[in-house]
C-alpha cells in the first residue's frame, strides 16, 4: 500500500527487456534507506518488488503484462521516474490509499499555467472516467492528485509548484503518457452496489443504503 506522496525522483540506469529476463534498474537514495529484498518501491506509480540493491541503485523486474498496461516501457537511461516506499505501519497518512496497480494510461492534452498553479488536462478511456470524479482523488504516475474538473474524456489537474517541482511532471510535455489509478474505494463501492442490487434490485442508491452497506 502506498499514499501517493513521492519520496524522491530516480534516476533509469538500466531498461532492459530480454526474453528470458525483463528488468529496470534505478539510481536512487532516500528510498534505499532500510529497503532489503523482497520489499515493494512504487515506480511511476507502478508497484514492483525489489530483487537486487546496493549502496546507490535497485533493480526490479517488470512482467509483460506490467508492459503492456502501464507506461514502464518507454523508459529509457537517464529518465527520471517517482518513487515511494511502501508504507510502514508507523508513516503518516498523506495522500489516499494508492495500490500500485494501474488502471490505464492516459495522455496529456493541455499544459498550461495559472497564476501560480500548472495545468494539466488529461484524456483517459471511458474504463477509467467512469471513476473519476471532481474534487476526488486519483494517482497520476503514482503521486496523490486532487481533480480540479471533469470532462466527457478528460480530467484537469491543478498543480502546486512544489508538486510539479519535485516529480516528474516537470519533464513531461503534450503528448506525453502517464499512468492512472482511480479511487480504490469507487470500485469497491460500485461492486458492492451492484452484487447488493442482484439481491433487492428496487432498492435506490440513497445515503442511508449506502450507511446500510457500510459506508
Amino acid at each position: 500500500m502506498f499514499t501517493g506522496i513521492i519520496e524522491e525522483l530516480g534516476t533509469v540506469l538500466e531498461a532492459k527487456r530480454l526474453q528470458s529476463k525483463n528488468y529496470l534498474r534505478i539510481q536512487a537514495s532516500l528510498v534505499l534507506e532500510g529497503t532489503k529484498l523482497g520489499d515493494s518501491i512504487a515506480v511511476n506509480g507502478v508497484c514492483l518488488t525489489v530483487v537486487s540493491l546496493d549502496k546507490s541503485s535497485f533493480t526490479v523486474d517488470v512482467m509483460p503484462e506490467t508492459y503492456r498496461k502501464t507506461t514502464l516501457e518507454k523508459l529509457s537511461p537517464g529518465d527520471k521516474v517517482n518513487l515511494e516506499r511502501a508504507m510502514s505501519a508507523q508513516g503518516r497518512f498523506g495522500g489516499h490509499f494508492v495500490s500500485g496497480h494501474v488502471d490505464s494510461t492516459g495522455e496529456i492534452l493541455t499544459i498550461a499555467r495559472e497564476e501560480n498553479a500548472v495545468l494539466l488536462e488529461i484524456g483517459a478511456p471511458p474504463s477509467t472516467m467512469r471513476y473519476i470524479v471532481e474534487k476526488g482523488s486519483i494517482a497520476v504516475e503514482g503521486i496523490s492528485l486532487t481533480v480540479a474538473k471533469v470532462d466527457e474524456k478528460s480530467f484537469w489537474l491543478s498543480l502546486i509548484p512544489h508538486t510539479y517541482a519535485l516529480t516528474n511532471l516537470q519533464y513531461k510535455r503534450k503528448g506525453s503518457q502517464l499512468n492512472l489509478e482511480t479511487d480504490m474505494l469507487a470500485k469497491y463501492i460500485e461492486k458492492f452496489t451492484l452484487l447488493n442490487r442482484e439481491v433487492q434490485p428496487k432498492r435506490k442508491l440513497t445515503l442511508s443504503y449506502l450507511q446500510e452497506l457500510g459506508f
